[in-house]
Formats: C-alpha cells, structure tokens, sequence
C-alpha cells in the first residue's frame, strides 16, 4: 500500500513526552492524529479489535470484491472521534492493494480542487475524505456524478464561450468518515453502499489494544496495567493510547520502565482522570450543575460560564460521556444531574435527603 497525501508534507513528530495539560481529553479527541497515532494503527482486519459486526462485514464485501475483479462499493464510516474509521479506510486499501488519497472536507473549496484528485485516480483506488458532512453544498453535487458514472463535467470558459467536457474517470472507491452523519445529506448518504457505525469499545477490547501497543513501543506492562488504563479511556482507542503514552512516560522516570496497575493508578491520577474516566473539567461541570444550580435543569450556555469552558466543548467533547455514564441527562428545558452524579461528587441525591418533600406533601 502507498500513502498519496493531497493535504502537504505531515510535520507531525513522533511523540517523545506527553504533557500534562488541563482538558487531556479535549486534545486527545480533537487534535489531529499524531505520528505516535499511526504507528499504531492495525495494518489488516485481523489485527483491528473491537467493532465485530463493522468489521466482519467491511472483510466479506472487501473479498466478495477482490474475488469478482471489482471495485469495492462506496463506504461510510461514522462514530464519534477515535473509534477507528482512519484505521478501517487504510486497512480497506492495505487490503485491496491499491493507493488511498486523502482529503478533507473542509479543505475542498472549489470544484477545480477535486477535478484534479478524481483525474489522478487509478482504477481501484480510494479517495478518502474525512469529516465528509463537512464538505460545500456545490462540491457535494459535483461529486454525485463521479460516484455514480465515474465522470465528471468540467467548465471550459465562462460566458458566451463557456462549454461543459465530459471527463471519464477511473473506477474507484469513496470511504467517507464523518462524526456527525446526522449532517450528512441524504443524497450523499444514498450514493454510499456500505454504511457502518462505530461504537465505544468495552475495556476488554481496550485492554487488548494497549497491550498491543504496548508491545509495539516496547514497553512493560502487566494486565492489571492495562486494564487500568482501559477503564479509563472513555471507551476510545485514541484516548487509550494517549493514556499509554503518558504512562510511559511516568513509569520511565519514576517506576523503572514497567506499568503495573498502582504505577498506572498514580500515572493517571497526577492528571485528574479517576476511576470512571472523568477528568477535572467533567467533575467541575457535575459540581457547577449539583451545587450552584441545584441539579439542573440548566442551560448549556449557564454551565459553560459557570466552569469557564466553551460550550460547544462541552457539548461535544464532554457531555456525551457524562450521559452515556448515566451522570447526566438532556432535557429540552436544560441538563439535569442523574443520581450518580450526586454520589459522584459526594451530595446526596434529592430524593434522599430528609427534608425532601414527598408526593403526598406535593399534591
């Protein structure tokens, strides 16, 4: 397989140390992958743990392909951040054996910008785009026809003089990525044969990969180690690695180079992550929704400046945790703290306390 870039030389840089910072999983979710990332991507299906059912229907419909000589139907990869769609598009062309050419949405500004990738490509290969919902109405529409006809139409002139000429274009295959496929347009997202869905891995798939990647960069680590960072990742591999990469580091200077579950326990202690995966901003938005605003409902808005953070961070980046963990819950009048969260944060759930009124007293 051969990497075909059309976003310019990667200046990312091999990870060496890890810094601890305030919001660890803000960066590790929303930052672009890094070259510690890639290293550790699983090169073949059979390497890729978690995601049993994405996995196992990408391996038939990739071999049902390569037995017929064709080319593999369109694909969709959505979920949220981290979950493996980048792996999953680099082991669909590791697979096939072709070339991938990469894009992103956002980076397509003119039709004249894609016209020269969709001319470059080789019968078979794919043309990933990541964050696809991302992409101009008009870039959108002009990607219908290379889709389905495998052409497209470009304008000579303008004016008087302008003339459409039909380019015939190789057969290929798009693997989109999007983490909002709610934002996807529906003509878009009928032109996609293959739709998968990515979810948050268990943490024994987690345990399994950081152990992997472990092994990888040479570490020492144990099981208990392992799952220790696993329970803590947030249910993505991405956020797990990061972890590890930290725990090295930990364990270089302070644990003579071996990850034992108490070295892992301090390591990830010393940044604010605890046993549930939360970390310093997610508890400051559990205190801020308990006990400024009595358990909510509160508005998004309200919480962000009450904890000094962006809403759309929050929204994105720690709210769906919170409630996935059942610590919180969205209302149409605002966010309301679930009883976990009361026991999270040392409170004592409403319905608890002595002085609760009860349904007699409210009717």
């Amino acid at each position: 397989m051969r990497l075909i870039s059309t976003s310019g030389p990667d200046t990312c840089e091999c990870m060496s140390d890890v810094s601890i910072q305030k919001n660890f999983y803000h960066d590790a979710v929303e930052a672009p992958p890094t070259a510690f990332d890639v290293s550790l991507r699983p090169p073949v299906f059979s390497e890729f743990r978690g995601q049993q059912r994405v996995v196992e229907l990408l391996t038939m419909r990739v071999e049902a392909a390569r037995q017929r000589g064709d080319v593999l139907d369109h694909v969709l990869l959505s979920g949220p951040p981290g979950l493996g769609k980048t792996s999953l598009a680099h082991i669909i062309v590791a697979t096939i054996g072709s070339q991938i050419h990469c894009l992103s949405g956002p980076q397509i500004e003119r039709p004249g910008d894609l016209t020269g990738v969709l001319t470059n490509l080789q019968h078979g290969d794919v043309l990933f785009i990541d964050e696809i919902h991302r992409m101009h109405p008009k870039i959108e529409e002009y990607l219908y026809p290379a889709m389905e006809d495998f052409r497209v139409d470009v304008m000579i002139d303008s004016g008087p003089n302008s003339r459409s000429i039909p380019l015939t274009l190789n057969r290929f295959t798009l693997v989109g990525a999007t983490t909002r496929a709610g934002l996807l347009t529906a003509p878009m997202r009928t032109r996609m044969g293959i739709t998968c869905r990515l979810n948050y891995y268990d943490p024994e798939d987690l345990c399994a990969i950081i152990e992997r990647s472990a092994g990888l960069l040479d570490i020492a680590i144990d099981r208990g180690g392992a799952m220790e960072i696993a329970t803590r990742s947030r249910g993505t591999p991405r956020v797990a690695n990061k972890l590890l990469a930290h725990v090295r580091d930990f364990a270089q200077i302070r644990a003579n180079n071996e990850i034992t579950k108490p070295v892992a326990h301090a390591a990830l202690t010393m940044i604010d992550i605890d046993q549930d995966g939360l970390d310093d901003m997610d508890k400051r938005i559990l205190e801020a929704l308990i006990f400024r605003f009595q358990g909510g409902p509160v508005g998004l808005n309200t919480i962000a400046i009450a904890v000094s953070e962006d809403a759309t961070t929050i929204e994105e980046v720690h709210e769906p945790y919170l409630v996935m963990q059942g610590f919180l819950k969205r209302t149409s009048r605002g966010r309301v703290a679930m009883p976990a969260a009361y026991t999270k944060v040392g409170a004592v759930p409403p319905a608890e306390r002595p002085d609760s009124p009860g349904q007699a007293e409210l009717f």
